[in-house]
């Protein structure tokens, strides 16, 4: 069973950064493509970005231009770089990968985005 665990999450301002860490504990780390979700109160888990084996990235557009995800295959470790938070951002934000995404879900990281 893979554990992902997630941290860097915090209660910023507006227009503050954060940087998001996630940890899996697989030895194929590097084959996988990984992804960054949140979920908001009262609101279904939507995606936010993907990394491939290979590097290349997708983000979804309300974060496009304010958020890079990165990768350390060599400490298993996938980044989320957010830049120019919104409060419509404050949600929990998990790693996973796709297809298939390892069971269970990591605990998440809290972040809140409020003046």
């Amino acid at each position: 069973q893979v554990q992902l665990v997630e941290s860097g999450g915090g209660l910023v301002q507006p227009g503050d950064s954060l940087k998001l860490s996630c940890v899996a504990s697989t030895s194929n780390f590097m084959l996988y493509e990984l992804v960054w979700y949140r979920q908001a109160p009262g609101k279904a888990r939507e995606l936010v970005a993907a990394i491939a084996p290979g590097g290349i990235t997708v983000y979804e557009d309300f974060v496009k231009g304010r958020f890079t995800i990165s990768r350390d295959n060599s400490k298993k470790t996938v980044y989320l770089d957010m830049n120019s938070l919104k409060p419509e951002d404050t949600a929990v934000y998990y790693c996973n990968k796709e297809p298939a995404p390892w069971r269970p879900w990591g605990q998440g990281t809290q972040v809140t985005v409020s003046s």
